[in-house]
C-alpha cells in the first residue's frame, strides 16, 4: 500500500507533489524500482489533478 493513499476529491497543491517526483529523480544514476516507478506513476497523476484543480481555482 502506498505511504501516501490519495482519495478522490483530496488533493495536495501540485507543488507539494512535485517535491516528492523531484525527490525520486534525485540521482538520474540510480534506476527507480518497480515500486518506484509506480509509485512515479501515481505522483504523476495526483500532480495532474491537482494542477487542474489549481486552473479551475484560478478562473
Amino acid at each position: 500500500m502506498s505511504p501516501n493513499p490519495v482519495s478522490p476529491g483530496s488533493s495536495r497543491p501540485a507543488a507539494v507533489v512535485n517535491e516528492e517526483i523531484r525527490a525520486l529523480w534525485r540521482d538520474t544514476r540510480v534506476r527507480l524500482s518497480a515500486e518506484g516507478r509506480a509509485r512515479l506513476e501515481r505522483l504523476y497523476v495526483e500532480w495532474a489533478a491537482a494542477v487542474r484543480a489549481e486552473v479551475v481555482e484560478a478562473a
